[in-house]
């Protein structure tokens, strides 16, 4: 094809050119100023064009700042330069053409140069090269923003993929979905890549739907590989979309597109955060390894600090390169701070915010309200009660926002139903306005789900206590069908519950710290070793300044009974003493009869054992008085436990068989039935009944693991192991106990 060009075509050329550098703006300010690709300025330069469409003009005339006689001198170049699209000209081959017939030229390659520093990713770049086989594959290469989903895919291009098998040429756009300048013109990259296949300017449709018809055709026959990058959804890519069964089209994204799924068949790739070894190998090839393995304990720290996003690890990397003389370890330490990470990784219009506002904004309204709540959100997982609490509304209203994040890839769905946030989009979502409620309603979401959970997990319990006069209910609170569920739930939330309690007490709102930690109590009764007492300490100080001498009682009363099973007697009688004394003011009867209850566990520790069985005597009857069976039954429990480890059976047995006439139900299981039921066997066995306490005793470790009291399994396993040398036993038994250890 001939590159000669016309004098108009040069005049035009050379007064953009002209024009643009007396601006002092590169070929790439001036492309991305007027929405235009730097290949078409590039042509309309070097008048290899017929000259400009005018909203391409005007798109020129307002980037470059242009006066109105300027602006007049461009627009009379540039019509001068635009033919009327004659049927032929010259440069279209010898002999007749269809319309649009394209020139054969050499493969065209408009790839931008490989990223530098590229690191790991090989798992994602063999499923890149995977899902790329077959006829006429559509891949999906998508994650959030910031993750490296354009590096990953242009070093496949670059360095991974076989160029003889797309011998035809390389195609790429940005297709700019998120950006702040808006997204790329349609008309522009369709008329890049036509002139990239070598159909001369002026056979080029003017209207979208024509250049992408003969796009389409031309490329049916043709070996190519199509890259479009930074796609915000799919309508907009599908009308780049190449015909035939000889083209690979690679698209990124930070939205899933599953549109391009359905009708394409399209295969998704998804890319998370670097490992924390690929991240401290991609800080080194950015900032230098004798850098980076100077302090390889501090690469790491920083690794951790960005998330193992790339983004936010090539700012540090860009900061570090700014200051030779800061040590790793000192920038830790400024990132360190939460509240200024995201102002730290940040460098002019790149970062972390930047990306993550980009991807924000293109979401409803709702959504980004939502996205603001749960940057409020304590706890590191979320569902759907949690973020309809966040949101002051139902759960229902809030599963399509939920997806579309999901979607957009500021949430991820870990397991079904349950979303985490990166720790580095959960800052950026904390300093969104939210609604001032919003710490209050999810710590009384969790304390009404924890109260649901309770109620279901030890049926029959008296409550806890009474809710705060501000109390925030939910909209609606997650329904336990059964123990197992209540049990799961609780095992669940764990860290998040107290996550929430931390919240609570950073925020100063007493009233709702102490709280949330007595809904935990199950939880405590379960898994009573696994260091309670700072919780429980944090809960003390706040039911004491929240002046409530009821939760200052209960609180007493748990953090004793810890201290007891951790072996810190002394301390634990000192709380329970006092647990006993505040209740006894108060007029509580029942958080007295548990003091004392509590308090006789510490005694016999001591091995006092006749004042534990008083103890016992006392809140029995306390409990009997107030008509309170649940208490009773518990006390009538310890008080067997007594006997039995005093050697004295018959009263044991009479004092556990007492607390299970309370149940009246075969089919109820729960912590106190469980060791009731221990001490029963125990008891049996010392009055001679062998058959019966072993049957005693095997009852109540299947109950424990029906019930995932691991503890309880293990006691009466431990206990049948005495009296049976049954193998079966003992790999119950072993199992127990691995679970309870892990």
């Amino acid at each position: 094809m001939s590159t000669s060009t016309t004098p108009v075509d040069r005049s035009f050329g050379s007064l953009l050119h002209g024009l643009r550098r007396r601006a002092g703006l590169s070929q790439e300010d001036l492309a991305h100023a007027a929405g235009v690709s730097v290949r078409t300025l590039s042509y309309l330069e070097q008048g290899r064009s017929r000259g400009p469409q005018r909203r391409t003009v005007q798109a020129l005339v307002e980037a470059l700042g242009l006066d109105p006689a300027g602006a007049r001198e461009l627009e009379e170049a540039a019509s001068l330069g635009r033919p009327r699209r004659p049927a032929r000209t010259t440069d279209a081959p010898p002999g007749p053409a269809a319309p649009g017939a394209a020139v054969r030229v050499s493969a065209p390659d408009l790839l931008p140069r490989a990223p530098r520093g590229f690191h790991g990713r090989t798992a994602e770049l063999a499923a890149l090269s995977r899902a790329t086989e077959g006829e006429a594959p559509v891949c999906l290469v998508v994650g959030p923003a910031g993750v490296g989903k354009t590096s990953l895919v242009l070093h496949w291009a670059r360095h991974g993929h076989d160029p003889a098998g797309l011998a035809d040429g390389r195609l790429y756009a940005d297709l700019r979905g998120f950006s702040d300048t808006g997204e790329a013109v349609l008309i522009e990259v369709l008329r890049d890549f036509l002139l990239a296949l070598g159909v001369p300017y002026d056979r080029i449709p003017e209207c979208e739907s024509g250049a992408a018809a003969l796009f389409r055709s031309l490329a049916s026959s043709r070996r190519l590989l199509l890259i479009l990058d930074n796609a915000r959804d799919s309508e907009q890519v599908r009308p780049l979309l190449p015909d035939g069964d000889r083209c690979v089209t690679v698209i990124t994204s930070r939205h899933r597109l599953p549109g391009l799924i359905v009708t394409h068949h399209a295969r998704s790739i998804t890319v998370d955060v670097l490992t924390p070894k690929d991240a401290a190998m991609l800080l080194a090839r950015t900032l230098g390894a004798d850098r980076v393995h100077a302090e390889p304990a501090a690469a790491r720290h920083l690794a951790e600090l960005c998330g193992g996003l790339p983004l936010a690890l090539r700012v540090v990397a860009a900061r570090l390169e700014q200051r030779p003389g800061w040590t790793l370890a000192a920038m830790a330490h400024e990132l360190s701070d939460h509240t200024r990470r995201l102002n730290l990784l940040d460098l002019e219009d790149t970062g972390v915010r930047a990306a993550l506002h980009l991807t924000l904004q293109q979401l409803p309204e709702d959504v980004r309200r939502l996205f603001a709540a749960l940057g409020r959100h304590p706890g590191t997982h979320t569902d759907r009660y949690t973020a309809a609490a966040l949101a002051g509304t139902d759960p229902a209203t809030v599963e399509s926002p939920l997806e579309r994040l999901a979607v957009a890839h500021l949430l991820t769905e870990r397991a079904p139903g349950r979303w985490e946030m990166h720790d580095l989009v959960r800052l950026y979502a904390r300093g969104l306005d939210a609604h001032p409620d919003t710490p209050k309603r999810v710590l009384d979401h969790y304390t009404a789900t924890a109260l649901a959970a309770l109620a279901m997990a030890e049926p029959g319990n008296e409550d806890c206590f009474p809710l705060p006069a501000d109390h925030l209910p939910p909209v609606a609170v997650r329904e336990f069908p059964d123990r197992s569920a209540a049990v799961a739930w609780y095992t669940a939330e764990k860290d998040d519950l107290t996550l929430a309690v931390a919240a609570a007490h950073a925020a100063g709102l007493h009233d709702r710290t102490w709280r949330i930690v007595m809904t935990m109590w199950p939880l405590i009764a379960w898994r009573v070793r696994e260091g309670w007492s700072p919780l429980l300490q944090t809960a003390l100080e706040a039911a004491r300044a929240d002046a409530d001498q009821h939760g200052e009682a209960r609180v007493l009363n748990v953090l004793g009974w810890v201290l007891t099973e951790e072996g810190h007697i002394t301390e634990a009688l000192t709380h329970l003493e006092a647990a006993t004394a505040l209740a006894s003011c108060a007029g509580d009867a029942i958080a007295e009869a548990n003091a004392l209850i509590v308090q006789a566990m510490a005694q016999a520790a001591l091995a006092k054992l006749d004042d534990a069985a008083q103890g016992c005597r006392r809140a029995a009857e306390l409990a009997r008085k107030a008509g309170d069976q649940t208490i009773e039954r518990l006390a009538l429990q310890h008080l067997a436990r007594h006997w039995a480890d005093a050697g004295k059976w018959r009263p044991a047995l009479d004092a556990a068989s007492q607390a299970l006439a309370f149940d009246g139900r075969p089919d109820t299981t729960d912590v106190p039935r469980i060791l009731l039921l221990i001490v029963k066997g125990e008891a049996l066995l010392g009055l001679g009944a062998e058959t019966e306490g072993i049957g005693q005793l095997d009852q109540a470790a299947r109950e424990a693991q029906s019930s995932g009291y691991e503890d309880g399994e293990v006691r009466a396993l431990s206990v049948l192991l005495r009296v049976s040398a049954d193998p079966e036993v003992q790999t119950r038994y072993d199992a127990a106990l691995a679970r309870l250890t892990t």
